[in-house]
């Protein structure tokens, strides 16, 4: 890991600047951030990152219109969504969508490397 680029959409800066904490911990330095699904969108398309952590429930447009939007936009956009309290609906949405995989808020540490490792090694 190192020069990977990661989107981080979320309305909360607080869990924006975690989210980040763990991925620098683990390795990752290159970040673009967004406070909603509008902003989102716009930061996928001028960064292409190659992972982007999207949160459900935001101003604007939501994670849900954001993951379709996207996807419209680069079919192979690789999103993990990161809520705590998107709907069985929402999320189930989110998966329709193209999300490809979902962490709970709280979530932990190993959680968020488990993604890291998994989307970044052995490539």
């Amino acid at each position: 890991m190192g020069n990977e680029k990661i989107l981080i959409c979320d309305d909360s800066i607080l869990a924006r600047q975690q989210l980040k904490d763990i991925a620098r911990k683990c390795g990752c330095q290159n970040f673009a951030e967004a406070a909603n699904g509008q902003e989102a969108i716009e930061a996928y398309q001028l960064h292409q990152p190659q992972l982007v952590f999207m949160d459900i429930v935001m101003p604007i447009k939501d994670g849900v219109e954001a993951i379709r939007e996207i996807r419209r936009f680069d079919k192979k956009a690789y999103i993990v969504v990161v809520s705590s309290v998107g709907t069985q609906t929402q999320l189930k949405n989110a998966i329709l969508e193209g999300a490809r995989d979902f962490v709970q808020k709280p979530y932990t540490f190993s959680a968020i490397a488990e993604i890291l490792k998994g989307r970044f090694e052995g490539r």
